[in-house]
């Protein structure tokens, strides 16, 4: 479970010094350190389980997304999440794993989005569609169907299947948030592929 310091402290206010007692609860294995200010009850807890509470908003996406959902063939190992008006991508290296944030357009942010709860805790992911536009939103403009066609099965190694289980009426309304070249040219790949 995760606790912020003012919780623990909160609970610990019985004890003459509640920081001394949170300080010997660490070393004992009680509690462990995430970022500044946070504190996880199991060390073992997977690390897209603390994702939204280390930096936020946010939800995970792109390629940690883009893997959760089988859409690519690696295996992700950073737990990447997407953000807004942050102005630059931040990353946590800590002992639950690498954490990194990067933007998408305030628009778009909101909009395809699922909470998933597993077990005491939730967590905010994008669809595919929404991960694949943020993705695309990140990497450099391309100037044809075809390159989007070659980004997308090549470079991001999507798989051809998912690329056609994609919901088309979500990518276009996705489209409408994010202004870009790229999402602009998955929407018209996908359309013309399913004319």
């Amino acid at each position: 479970m995760i606790k912020t310091t003012a919780m623990i402290l909160n609970e610990l206010k019985a004890y003459a010094n509640p920081k001394t007692k949170l300080s010997r609860m660490v070393q004992s294995g009680d509690y462990f350190p995430i970022v500044k200010g946070l504190y996880e009850t199991n060390r073992n807890v997977d690390g897209y389980l603390l994702a939204g509470s280390i930096y936020g908003p946010s939800y995970l996406s792109f390629e940690f997304a883009l893997s959760y959902y089988g859409m690519i063939p690696e295996s992700v190992y950073t737990y990447t999440s997407a953000t807004f008006d942050k102005k630059r991508k931040k990353t946590f290296e800590t002992s639950f794993g690498t954490f990194t944030y990067q933007d998408v357009p305030g628009k778009a942010y909101p909009w395809g989005i699922r909470l998933v709860f597993e077990g005491e805790y939730s967590f905010q992911i994008a669809t595919k569609e929404k991960a694949v536009c943020d993705k695309l939103y990140n990497m450099s403009s391309v100037h044809s169907m075809n390159e989007m066609r070659q980004l997308l099965t090549d470079n991001l190694r999507i798989d051809e299947e998912e690329l056609e289980k994609l919901d088309l009426q979500s990518l276009q309304i996705l489209q409408q948030k994010y202004h870009s070249t790229n999402v602009n040219f998955l929407v018209k790949v996908l359309e013309k592929e399913r004319i």
